[in-house]
């Protein structure tokens, strides 16, 4: 491949696998190899921090702890995507987020669902196993779920019916008395008592074990019967093979290509068959490890050829946008507005609207969702004043670009490497052409012409797309 193919390629990669890259990025990245890049994404090393916390609540100290109101708790982990070095950490707390659909709305505690995005941050590309366990005795899933309300003499099958519906195997592969049962061995699974809010303020949920309110009778549970607590289910669940195509299945929507919406599952054939099936075989062989499946799937043929297969969620267009113009890598003032921006097109982070989540693909297109899209990034790409555009005009003249054409390839590459429509790219220049050629003596004229170039493309399908 060329150099410019391995560019667009990392721009690729890098939009799935984190928030985006600027150009400097993704020549860093080509430089040190794609398969290398995996590698490091997969496994960060120590001297790559996740997002400068500290930092962040030196100048927003309310944000560590925001109480019942989720929009601090939603600028606080929009900072993390924008600031981490650790974007497919970051990314994949989103993915967990998007599957294990936990909502502020009834929790009413952003404390605890921030604690929960640290444990899809600390567990995500770890052992799916592990992480059911770890899901099981979060506090914020058990009263999102009401396990706290599921006891030995009067089961709450709520949380039972999610993780065999939602989390794990998909609906038909398994019965109503499954579910009674799994809720029976999840007994006992609750949240320990702690101190009134006031006058001091919230103290943190904990998970607690009540022996005496477990049910530890015997159950019959999948065709297997036994005296099962919530981690006998679990191992038995990973091991169906329902399971590993259900979330292979997720993981492909999330990071290669978007298929149909989950409840079609049973009756939608999976977009690529075979790809499916090579994520599946990763996932079993390797003893349930998602790493695996992400290191077999970045590395797939059928990834790289997924382009502009999948439209971005509204988190992705934020993070991705904010990211590439450079605002808000410093904590300033006006970071609590950045957290919401996404609510604003359709995606309210730390509040899905049910426990099935967010339908993706074409289902975050609408009149109004799609204008506020087009205007967050045509906002921020048009202004020349922010870091991120000021390094890409200052790029463009050290690359002598010039002409009409030279504009709209540049700023085609600088948004990511994409590759227009041709009768899209021909209205492009079009427009550019009525300009002429830039003229580098007025600075300030030439970045104005690349603005307004950036937010038109910021426009198209194409860059709505990932």
């Amino acid at each position: 491949m060329s150099h410019k193919e391995d560019l667009a390629l990392m721009a690729h990669l890098m939009r799935r696998a984190g928030f985006g890259a600027t150009r400097e990025e993704l020549e860093r990245r080509v430089a040190k190899g794609y398969e290398a890049t995996v590698e490091e994404l997969i496994n960060p090393t120590e001297a790559q921090p996740a997002g400068r916390m500290a930092l962040l609540l030196r100048y927003h100290p309310s944000f560590l702890l925001p109480g019942g109101v989720p929009f601090s708790a939603q600028a606080n982990w929009m900072y993390q995507m924008i600031s981490t070095q650790r974007p497919l950490e970051e990314k994949m707390a989103l993915f967990w987020h998007h599957v294990f659909a936990t909502g502020n709305s009834k929790v009413d505690n952003a404390d605890q669902m921030l604690e929960q995005v640290e444990m899809f941050r600390k567990y995500g590309m770890g052992n799916y196993q592990t992480m059911l366990v770890e899901l099981s005795r979060n506090p914020a899933m058990i009263f999102w779920l009401d396990n706290n309300e599921n006891h030995r003499d009067a089961v709450n099958e709520n949380w039972g019916r999610e993780l065999l519906e939602l989390f794990s195997m998909g609906v038909s592969n398994y019965t109503e008395v499954d579910v009674r049962e799994v809720s029976r061995a999840f007994t006992g699974w609750t949240i320990a008592p702690k101190l009134p809010r006031l006058p001091y303020g919230r103290f943190p949920w904990k998970f607690e074990y009540k022996e005496e309110d477990h049910d530890d009778t015997e159950k019959s549970f999948l065709g297997e019967t036994g005296r099962f607590n919530g981690e006998d289910v679990i191992d038995i669940i990973v091991k169906e093979p329902a399971t590993a195509r259900f979330i292979c299945r997720h993981l492909y929507n999330f990071f290669v290509a978007d298929e149909p919406q989950v409840p079609a599952w049973t009756i939608e054939p999976a977009r690529d068959e075979e790809a499916l099936e090579m994520m599946i075989d990763s996932f079993v062989s390797s003893g349930y490890e998602v790493k695996a499946v992400l290191k077999t799937m970045f590395n797939s043929e059928f990834f790289k050829k997924a382009r502009f297969a999948k439209i971005k969620s509204p988190t992705e267009v934020v993070a991705g946008t904010l990211k590439m113009v450079g605002e808000f890598q410093f904590p300033d003032v006006g970071l609590l507005q950045i957290g919401k921006e996404p609510t604003y097109m359709g995606q309210s982070l730390l509040d899905p609207p049910s426990v099935e989540g967010w339908h993706t693909g074409s289902e975050w297109i609408n009149s109004g969702s799609l204008l506020a899209r087009i205007n967050f990034v045509a906002d921020r790409v048009a202004n020349t004043q922010l870091p991120g555009i000021q390094t890409i005009i200052s790029q463009m003249k050290s690359d002598g670009v010039r002409t009409p054409e030279d504009l709209v390839d540049a700023s085609l590459e600088h948004m990511g490497y994409l590759e227009l429509a041709e009768e899209t790219k021909g209205q492009l220049l079009e427009y550019a052409r009525k300009g002429g050629n830039l003229d580098w003596k007025n600075q300030e004229t030439a970045g104005r012409r690349v603005g307004e170039m950036l937010a038109l493309i910021g426009a198209t399908t194409e860059y709505q797309f990932g």
